[in-house]
């Protein structure tokens, strides 16, 4: 029995869409009275999370959509998962939801068991973590520890900070308040606070009005697809993006702490590194002193074939700070070097350190990728929709350009002419029952939870197929 049926039994065998449009009068009205006190604009429609189910998701009119976008990928297991419930009924559960611990000064005794479920799934060469709120907390946590270990390494980590130190800090002055930067890399989307947002560079949107700090951003690889077709190319893309990586670290006013990269950048297009590209990173910032930072918010916990994307390049040695959230229902970064502690208490905390209540949901999704292994499911099922996909492809190649994806499981991503035409097919999709979403100005991405089967796949291919020939009438 496959996963899906152990666990969905009674999923929609097939998409229901009975509204003339989506979304139907019923969430439309929703909306209206939900946007009176919370800004419901971005909303695509009002969902029913009691009655969706695995790889389905319902909304207040009752349509029934297959849902290839899982909540901006953040849906690892499929909607109303019995083992989720199930660790949501637990004791611990009560005591972290109901008496919610300050885990900082009065962490539960069942924390550290907790906590080790997590680091049973984290990146290969990682052993620590610190937890977080958010994808985007997860990064400025990250930063903060970089910053601090960067100063640590030309302070001495245990010498003492200066009465200098203590009294500037407090007038937001060097040299308490030092000033360093994180390079991160053009169309790269790592959250919308203030930290993340400069280093944020996908849409203005994201960080129109507040104060940014001046941090440079490199040029990421942009690849000609087929991949196999066009490897000297490609190496030629790598290579020019990595002397601009360089050059700005030597070059850039302040002094560059931290280096941040998603090996897939997600919201900025589905752009894709290569293994080389992640490595050589390695290499410069070793050669320079320079913090590596690996973004898995959107890449992590299986949907790309492995645990986490940056493990398909075996990064050696590993990097220094691993940042997740998403698929993972809980958010922070692991790491393996304990100088990344701070040398003293108070300076990498607040109240809750973290949640304790999606950690342990975090656990039981680790839990059961492993024990469904739902991440080689995850690489069959991908390797199967993105040969349908190619097929599709050579009958429409103007719909599919830059097909991107192979072998990096169900993490597929396409571009159309134009962002109409794109819009148009995500509408079309939608109506016909398709949950789909899209990144950068015009591509279509595909984040299924990792219980999507082939059964789903054909669902999603047929609505593709007939979207695509409406696009061209």
């Amino acid at each position: 029995m496959s996963a899906c049926s152990e666990y969905y039994p009674t999923e929609p065998s097939s998409p229901v869409v009975t509204t003339a449009s989506v979304p139907g009068p019923q969430s439309v009205q929703g909306l209206e009275t939900l946007g009176q006190v919370f800004d419901a604009r971005p909303a695509y429609f009002l969902a029913d999370y009691e009655k969706s189910l695995g790889n389905y998701i319902v909304d207040a009119d009752g349509n029934a959509f297959l849902d290839v976008y899982a909540q901006i990928a953040s849906i690892a297991l499929g909607y109303n998962n019995p083992k989720l419930i199930e660790a949501a009924k637990s004791p611990e559960m009560i005591r972290a939801l109901v008496d919610r611990p300050a885990l900082g000064n009065f962490p539960s005794k069942d924390l550290a068991p907790i906590l080790q479920k997590i680091l049973d799934f984290a990146p290969k060469g990682q052993d620590k973590v610190w937890s977080g709120l958010s994808g985007a907390d997860a990064n400025e946590l990250a930063f903060k520890a970089a910053f601090m270990y960067y100063r640590a390494k030309q302070r001495g980590y245990n010498a003492a900070f200066s009465a200098e130190e203590n009294t500037t800090v407090m007038q937001n002055a060097q040299p308490g308040s030092p000033q360093l930067a994180v390079l991160s890399f053009k169309k790269a989307f790592h959250g919308r606070l203030f930290a993340s947002g400069s280093s944020t560079c996908s849409k203005p949107i994201h960080k129109l009005d507040f104060p940014a700090f001046e941090w440079p951003h490199a040029e990421y690889p942009y690849y000609a697809f087929p991949l196999a077709e066009n490897e000297a190319a490609n190496r030629a893309e790598d290579d020019r993006c990595l002397k601009i990586v360089e050059d700005l670290i030597t070059s850039w006013p302040t002094p560059v702490a931290a280096l941040i990269v998603e090996p897939i950048q997600s919201e900025g297009g589905d752009n894709h590194a290569s293994t080389y590209f992640l490595q050589k990173l390695r290499d410069l910032t070793l050669k320079h002193g320079v913090v590596y930072i690996i973004d898995e918010v959107q890449t992590g916990v299986g949907a790309t074939g492995k645990a986490w994307c940056h493990e398909w390049a075996d990064i050696q040695p590993p990097v220094d700070l691993v940042t997740f959230s998403k698929k993972f229902q809980s958010a922070g970064y692991f790491f393996h070097d304990p100088l990344f502690v701070p040398n003293q208490p108070y300076r990498q905390f607040n109240t809750w350190c973290g949640e304790p209540a999606r950690m342990i949901i975090a656990g039981a999704i680790a839990q059961e990728v492993t024990d469904k292994n739902l991440i080689q499911q995850v690489s069959r099922v991908g390797d199967y929709l993105f040969g349908k996909l190619e097929q599709l492809q050579s009958q429409n190649p103007d719909k599919f350009q830059r097909l991107r994806g192979q072998h990096r499981g169900t993490f597929i991503a396409w571009d159309l002419p134009s962002s109409a035409q794109r819009d148009a097919l995500l509408k079309s999709l939608k109506q016909k029952g398709c949950n789909v979403g899209g990144c950068a100005e015009k591509s279509v991405r595909l984040r299924p939870t990792l219980t999507f089967e082939e059964k789903h796949a054909d669902i999603l291919l047929e609505a593709l197929t007939q979207a695509v020939a409406e696009l061209e009438n």
